[in-house]
């Protein structure tokens, strides 16, 4: 169909501003590492431009963002010149978009080709590198650059503990170039900004700004203090390695000495390929590093050097992208919330955006110095992010937004609810008010005790707890053991199927095992974890209600603090008369139930990982050992059996030898993991 020229102008008009924006926003994202938009708008924009020249071909110029991979190496490291192209990859975003992405891979590669499969990768996000290893030593590591010349930043990624020094293996090929990311966990990443701010400094957006930023740092130390982490994905010269495929190289690295994401799958067709997808985005929220989508290639080597590249990115590859969890909106008003412990929340009522598929309309601002740090105020527009469930929280305010309309956000001074004394202790940033009859903190505690984190009633969500309290139905936890049919259906929008329903719901938790019941106390710092250990350690409520301090703080993962939580909560006469009431309307408490017996060649035994593995994260090194039948545990007592030790093992290796436990280094672990068919070939 024709263009008229009304058309053209339009969109060369167009296409001059999407250039320079996106030229603007790149420079701040890879030069600046602070950007102003979220990942999804950028995606956005140059997926418009992208359609734009595919539209008016002639319009696209030699500096278009559709022409090159990124920005140019700061001028504080050498260049680097990389032997291939590191290049970008195209975006898909659903799974037509991926049929169409496998439709031009096999007509490229001919009606006779057999149908391709594939390898399913998660994208990392962190900062992509180059590692040049000359007969099997690292000489040159850099950053991807623009694709053609990188910065030379060697000596800092030699202090990143997952990238080798020396290849693993007698043979080493002449030179081996391998591409991978590095990144910083989520755990990092949270002690990192603590570290930040105790000592000033900004804490970082999230874990790819810095790692970014801890790799461009000109004192290597400063990123050897940071704690990084390395998969590596693939190769510029995979021939070296004498292999076919994208699983046999990534099995192949592994063997050189290098991590692997443990998550990496062959899929043999286009419907393995959306199953896996769907199941790394369940698993997203909960993996300790970031991942932005998944990177699907070509399995045969040999198919992806037919197919070759474009100027920007290769035709056997794409990255097909998760939903944003980041995103730019208004800042509304800021509403201050009570918490079951009396902590006063402010949150951020924000105009709607959608993040990870879902639409958002609230924001956490964590507390009061927080509030004051970022300088939020009504009518900002800021960057926000989610992850999981968890709810969103706002990363930064964009000041190049601001019009000087904005108004400061003022912290109350007395409780927002019940107008009580507010408190706050130097040791901590939480504001609390002191009222123990606060009703904020009351409709709060019950919230919880029926939720998903105490004892999961179904029915009885934030809504109807708040209207059972309005209407004096229930006025402490066990009063959801005595609702009244007759009284539940006669509340506004209820009913007598959804009283029905309800109280089956309460019935059927009647009988609750101990650590649920723990969990929905809201014992503070006594989550799901620790309520199991303390179950199983006391067995019964009784027993746990007599133990002392010293014998608290004994239990594996408890400690002083939480000890002297669970001590203080069963000493208050408020909850005694709460758990008497609970076990006067019905509540029973479950035996625990008998431990199954386990199975496997390291039944019984019980690993604990101390220093830096090379070839693994103490994650995996832990799947590896319960995949075997044995236990892991986070700190060294009596119950541990074996002590792995890496690199930094620290203190634990003398503990170890006071208790006789038996000590092994990495290699002995992986060679007896191999023994039990647990890793290598």
């Amino acid at each position: 169909m024709a263009r008229t020229e009304s058309e053209r102008e339009v969109a060369a008009e167009r296409l001059a501003v999407l250039r320079r924006d996106l030229a603007e926003h790149a420079w701040r994202y890879y030069v600046l590492d602070d950007p102003v938009i979220a990942d999804g708008e950028y995606d956005r924009l140059f997926r418009e431009l992208l359609d734009l020249e595919a539209r008016f071909p002639d319009l696209a110029t030699p500096d278009s963002p559709s022409q090159r991979v990124g920005g140019a190496a700061l001028s504080a490291f050498a260049p680097a010149a990389h032997r291939r192209p590191m290049l970008s990859l195209d975006n898909i975003f659903n799974e037509a978009e991926l049929a169409d992405f496998v439709g031009r891979a096999r007509r490229g590669l001919g009606s006779e080709a057999e149908a391709p499969a594939f390898m399913a990768e998660p994208k990392m996000d962190g900062l992509a590198v180059e590692l040049v290893y000359e007969r099997g030593l690292l000489t040159v590591g850099s950053t991807r650059g623009d694709g053609l010349t990188g910065e030379d930043i060697t000596a800092q990624l030699k202090t990143v503990r997952g990238i080798p020094l020396r290849l693993r293996g007698d043979a080493p090929p002449d030179e081996l170039q391998v591409r991978g990311e590095v990144f910083l966990s989520k755990k990092g990443l949270a002690e990192l900004n603590r570290q930040r701010e105790a000592a000033g400094e900004p804490p970082f957006a999230n874990t790819r700004n810095a790692a970014a930023g801890s790799l461009r740092q000109l004192d290597p130390t400063v990123t050897a203090s940071r704690p990084l982490a390395f998969f590596a994905y693939a190769a510029g010269n995979p021939e070296v390695l004498g292999v076919a495929t994208q699983e046999a190289l990534l099995r192949r690295l592994a063997e050189c000495g290098f991590p692997v994401n443990p998550l990496a799958a062959l899929c043999a067709d286009e419907a393995a390929v959306a199953a896996q997808y769907r199941k790394l985005l369940e698993l997203r929220p909960s993996l300790d590093y970031d991942i932005d989508g998944m990177v699907v290639k070509l399995d045969e080597l040999a198919a992806q050097d037919a197919l070759g590249a474009t100027a920007r990115a290769p035709r056997w590859a794409a990255a097909w992208k998760f939903p944003p969890s980041q995103a730019t909106t208004k800042v509304e008003a800021v509403e201050f919330q009570v918490g079951r412990t009396g902590a006063v929340t402010p949150v951020a009522r924000l105009a709607p955006v959608s993040l990870d598929g879902v639409v958002v309309r609230k924001a956490t601002l964590h507390n009061r110095d927080e509030l004051a740090r970022k300088d939020i105020r009504l009518g900002d527009t800021v960057l926000v992010q989610r992850a999981g469930d968890v709810i969103p929280e706002v990363v930064k305010v964009i000041e190049d937004a601001r019009t000087g309309a904005e108004t400061p956000v003022a912290f109350p001074e007395r409780c927002p609810v019940c107008g009580g004394a507010l408190h706050s202790r130097e040791d901590e940033a939480a504001v609390r008010c002191i009222n123990p009859d606060c009703g904020g903190k009351l409709l709060q505690r019950l919230i919880h005790f029926v939720g998903k984190s105490g004892l999961d009633i179904e029915g009885l969500g934030k809504k109807q707890v708040e209207l059972l309290l309005n209407t004096g139905l229930v006025a402490d936890a066990a009063d959801f053991f005595r609702l009244d049919a007759a009284a539940l259906a006669g509340l506004e929008g209820w009913g007598e199927k959804s009283a029905a329903n309800v109280l089956a719901a309460v019935e059927r938790r009647r009988a609750v095992p101990l650590a649920r019941l723990l969990m929905a106390l809201g014992i503070r710092h006594v989550g799901e974890v620790t309520a199991e250990a303390l179950a199983n350690v006391f067995g019964s409520l009784t027993d746990l209600q007599q133990a002392g301090e010293p014998e608290l703080a004994q239990v594996e993962g408890v400690g002083e603090e939480v000890a002297a939580s669970v001590f203080a909560f069963f000493r208050d006469q408020a909850n005694l008369d709460l758990l008497a009431r609970l076990e006067e309307r019905g509540l029973r408490i479950l035996p625990p139930e008998p431990k199954e017996t386990a199975s496997g060649a390291l039944a019984g035994r019980i690993f604990l990982f101390t220093g830096t593995l090379s070839a693994m994260t103490r994650d995996q090194a832990g799947a590896l050992v319960k995949a075997a039948g044995g236990q892991t545990a986070g700190t060294i007592s009596r119950r541990v059996t074996d002590l792995v030790a890496g690199e930094k093992a620290g203190g634990k290796l003398a503990q170890a030898a006071k208790l006789g436990i038996a000590v092994m280094d990495e290699a002995a672990f992986l060679e007896l993991m191999r023994e039990h068919g647990q890793y290598g070939d």
